[in-house]
């Protein structure tokens, strides 16, 4: 293939990657978003194996490299569940900056790289190595401590150490110290001291920016981290010359880049303030004598039945999903229990918090896997609205994204967050396992509410009861 096709080619791709990102900002064009990407995917690799900078021999090496990441892919694709996904793009993100890590190193001691540039280009060149392996490491190692934390080997609480931000300034100035005996170093073997003590920096920085975020701000995380993969993408781009690359990193890491913006909006803080860490512990702290009161009243449990009797006899219901419906895969009973509900003429809704779950998305996801219509699926500014004129408000597993708290105790943790306000509704339902407080540790008022129904036990398990009541 010559130059000039594999410019088209790449041009092309760029377009596809493009329409990609555009149709996945909606549900119903989802399907098609994928579809781009993955052609526009398939247009990139073709254009790079027999493009011009590929000699024949290498061709094994990239059919083998190719056939053992496929294998691995699809391996993946048919084993891992849904409610995994969180940690399953983690572990991605990894890969991208392990990536980025190695082709830097590899261009790095490539003697025949360096013989490409002279003068103001190899100084240029040098520094987009050094930065690409920083971006790389810390994408590698933050995103590997995220998989733990999704994945529960590594607990939710924040690993707040004394003087942390003086170590996070302290680290930056190390790898500005050594960035410049890099720069100025006459050979591979000199520069190789200044690049392994700032890969080693990296991979702590990394390590410690995500073990001080808390459990709460994991779907921030994850989008931060596909920021920085993007980010190292773009690296690895510049440090190959390879245009497309530079393009798609670009896209990727400013759209992750955006969504945390989102995320961080939606959960009313900063994206510094996330980045600080200390907000998400796995327990809720005492409040200090004179602080907010307590949540006080009496919880009022409910069995199955009677939650049927009540989604029968309401003319309007919203679902809420957390979490704990995707932990106890409940999302398909609640689908057959959403069907059996219309059927029977009652309106059904779904609302959806920005950070529901532990990814941006998650419910979105489960639920469409779950084949639940998605002009029913809304946004929580679309229906906190309808909620005082809802007869039932069912919540599956959530916690901190319907604490009234966050309206009413201005001393709360999480004081100031839109919540999905299911306490207005003429009745709730809160599915949870127990009366622990959520994954950021804050106890919740809705609990003792007068409107409000516990219903204990695991969510598949309870919601299946309610589906027989139901269909019975």
């Amino acid at each position: 293939m010559s130059a000039s096709l594999a410019t088209v080619s790449y041009i092309g791709a760029t377009i596809l990657f493009i329409l990609s990102l555009g149709g996945l900002s909606n549900q119903e064009s989802s399907r098609r978003g994928n579809l781009f990407g993955m052609i526009g995917m398939a247009i990139a690799v073709l254009a790079t194996v027999f493009g011009p900078k590929v000699g024949a021999s290498g061709y094994a090496w990239i059919v083998g490299a190719m056939v053992v990441g496929g294998a691995v892919g699809l391996y993946a694709a048919r084993t891992v569940q849904m409610t995994q996904m969180p940690e399953l793009v983690a572990l991605m993100h990894s890969m991208v900056g392990l990536a980025a890590m190695l082709v830097g190193f590899a261009t790095f001691i490539d003697p025949e790289a360096a013989k490409e540039f002279t003068g103001a280009a190899k100084s240029i060149h040098e520094m987009e190595i050094y930065i690409g392996i920083l971006i790389g490491a810390m994408t590698f190692s933050g995103s590997i401590i995220a998989f733990g934390k999704l994945s529960g080997r590594i607990g939710g609480n924040p690993m707040l150490l004394p003087g942390r931000h003086f170590m996070n300034l302290a680290g930056l100035l190390v790898v500005i110290y050594f960035g410049g005996v890099f720069m100025e170093s006459h050979s591979i073997a000199e520069a190789m001291t200044p690049v392994v003590v700032m890969t080693v920096v990296a991979l702590l920085f990394g390590i410690h920016m995500v073990m001080a975020i808390g459990g709460a701000d994991m779907p921030v995380v994850v989008s931060m981290l596909n920021s920085y993969s993007g980010w190292a993408a773009a690296a690895t781009g510049f440090m190959l010359s390879n245009d497309l690359l530079i393009v798609v990193g670009a896209l990727v890491g400013s759209s992750g880049a955006i969504l945390s913006y989102i995320m961080c909006n939606a959960m009313n803080r900063s994206f510094i303030s996330v980045i600080a860490g200390g907000f998400g512990t796995t327990s809720a702290k005492p409040k200090a004598a004179g602080g907010a009161a307590q949540p006080a009243g009496e919880v009022v449990a409910i069995n199955a039945t009677e939650t049927a009797e009540l989604l029968l006899d309401a003319k309007s219901v919203i679902i809420v999903p957390g979490y704990g419906m995707a932990v106890a895969q409940a999302q398909h009973t609640v689908f057959e229990i959403t069907k059996v509900l219309r059927d029977k003429g009652v309106n059904v809704r779904f609302g959806i918090h920005p950070v529901a779950g532990r990814m941006p998305g998650h419910m979105n996801v489960l639920l469409a896997e779950a084949k639940v219509p998605y002009d029913i699926v809304f946004e929580m500014d679309e229906l906190n609205d309808d909620f005082p004129a809802t007869d039932v408000a069912i919540v599956i597993g959530a916690n901190d994204i319907v604490n009234p708290a966050a309206q009413d105790d201005p001393t709360s943790p999480i004081a100031g967050m839109p919540v999905l306000e299911v306490w207005k509704a003429k009745t709730s339902i809160v599915m949870k396992r127990s009366m622990a407080s959520g994954y950021a540790g804050v106890d919740n008022p809705l609990f003792y509410k007068e409107n409000n129904r516990m219903l204990f036990g695991d969510a598949k398990k309870m919601l299946d009861e309610v589906l027989t009541v139901l269909r019975a």
